[in-house]
């Protein structure tokens, strides 16, 4: 599949699945509230979130704008918030706009990574990437739903922590901080766990890992 038409085909599932993924947070609170935490780890004083969907991280964590090609998830995003329909890789703003870039489960859905990457580079003086590592249980039962076909995680490619870093270095940041929540398997207790700063290695055995990067000086 091509990059425009994977691209067209997965604004097209969100568009559909709007009121779905916004359902996901109201049934699993404690996962939600768990990854808020993380996020809110990074203090920004004006964030712009890459990816924004509907807004659910945008409570308390700085984000004052977003960006999104759904524009069904726009719609149901805070009116407070400064929503624009664009792509990662293409933002419509001056280069250091922004405290801070977050890319929340949202590197895993763009067509091109590295130049999403760039583009947050650009436009802010950090950025903060959030995954679902790829062989982390949290990775893995995503991925068998998508290999069912699930319409959502069908389109995604997830990553390893550290391709992630690699390819952050490939846009010329460096790693100054990862910070992981979600350490319980899948189909248990969804009570809220607290944050934990972790190294490049245990990190890979959580289930939501958030990597701070900066430009390299």
């Amino acid at each position: 599949m091509g990059r425009s038409m994977r691209r067209w085909r997965t604004v097209e599932v969100f568009d559909l699945r709007a009121k779905e993924y916004d359902r996901w947070y109201e049934k699993h609170l404690g996962l939600y509230l768990s990854e808020l935490k993380v996020v809110r780890e990074f203090t920004c004083k004006k964030a712009l979130e890459i990816g924004i969907g509907t807004g659910r991280f945008a409570c308390g964590t700085g984000i004052v704008v977003g960006i999104d090609p759904s524009l069904k998830m726009l719609r149901r995003a805070s009116k407070d918030l400064n929503l624009v329909q664009a792509v990662g890789e293409h933002l419509p703003f001056r280069e250091k706009s922004f405290d801070c870039a977050f890319l929340i489960a949202t590197l895993c859905f763009v067509d091109d990574p590295l130049k999403v990457l760039e583009e947050g580079s650009r436009v802010a003086g950090r950025v903060i990437t959030c995954i679902i590592p790829r062989e982390s249980s949290w990775g893995k039962y995503y991925g068998k739903l998508a290999e069912k076909g699930h319409p959502i995680y069908s389109m995604a490619r997830f990553y390893l922590v550290h391709e992630v870093v690699e390819l952050a270095a490939k846009a010329g940041l460096h790693l100054k901080e990862i910070v992981a929540t979600l350490r319980r398997f899948p189909g248990g207790d969804e009570r809220i766990e607290d944050p934990k700063t972790v190294d490049l290695k245990e990190a890979e055995n959580y289930g939501f890992v958030c990597m701070e990067f900066a430009a390299k000086k």
